[in-house]
C-alpha cells in the first residue's frame, strides 16, 4: 500500500514541477479550488479503504468468523461471555491481549509482561481498541479486527507493526475501575 502512496506523491510532485516550469511558466495559471485538489486524494483513499475491507472480509470468510462490523469499519466478535459490568468511556480497563497481523504473525502479547491497564476513550491506545472494548463486559473474550485507520495508520508503530497494517486483537476484559 505504501507504494501506492509513493506513486501518488511522485505523480503530484511531477505535475507540480511540470506546471511550474516550462515555456509558459511566466503566464498566470488558473487557481484550483480546494475541492479540485482534494478530490483525487479522496478517491484514492476510498480505493485503499475498499481494498482493505476486501482483505479483512476475505480473512473473516477464510476463518469462518461471525463478526459484527461497526460504522467505523471495526469488526468484532465476543466469543466467550463474561457476567461483569459493561465497559464505558472513562473507566480504567485491565486487559490481557494478543495482537496479530492479518497474516497470523503475533506481534505483541500481554503474556510476557502481564495484563495492561488503560483509560477507555482517553489513553494512547488504538482508537479501534477503545471502540471495541465498549462492546464488552468484564469477563468477555473478544476478537477485534482493526483496519489501519483505527490502528496504527500510515506509519505503523515504527517497531513490529508495518505501515497501513490491519491488526487483530484477541482481548479479554479482566476488570473495570
Amino acid at each position: 500500500m505504501h507504494i501506492f502512496f509513493n506513486v501518488i506523491f511522485l505523480f503530484t510532485s511531477l505535475s507540480l514541477l511540470i506546471n511550474c516550469s516550462g515555456p509558459d511558466s511566466g503566464k498566470p495559471h488558473q487557481q484550483l479550488s480546494r475541492e479540485q485538489l482534494a478530490e483525487p486524494l479522496i478517491n484514492a483513499n476510498k480505493k485503499v479503504v475498499r481494498n482493505e475491507s476486501i482483505l479483512i472480509n476475505s480473512y473473516i470468510e477464510r476463518h469462518q468468523l461471525k463478526m459484527t462490523e461497526t460504522g467505523t469499519g471495526l469488526r468484532y466478535m465476543i466469543y466467550s461471555k463474561g457476567d461483569g459490568a459493561k465497559a464505558e468511556q472513562g473507566k480504567l480497563a485491565t486487559i490481557k491481549f494478543k495482537i496479530f497481523l492479518l497474516d497470523g504473525t503475533l506481534v505483541y502479547s500481554s503474556d510476557a509482561k502481564g495484563s495492561e491497564d488503560f483509560l477507555i476513550g482517553q489513553d494512547q491506545k488504538e482508537s479501534g481498541l477503545h471502540e471495541g472494548i465498549q462492546y464488552m463486559h468484564v469477563g468477555d473474550k473478544a476478537k477485534m479486527i482493526l483496519p489501519p485507520h483505527l490502528a496504527h495508520g500510515l506509519l505503523g508503530d515504527e517497531n513490529k507493526i508495518p505501515s497501513r497494517a490491519v491488526i487483530i486483537y484477541d482481548v479479554e476484559l479482566l476488570s473495570l475501575r
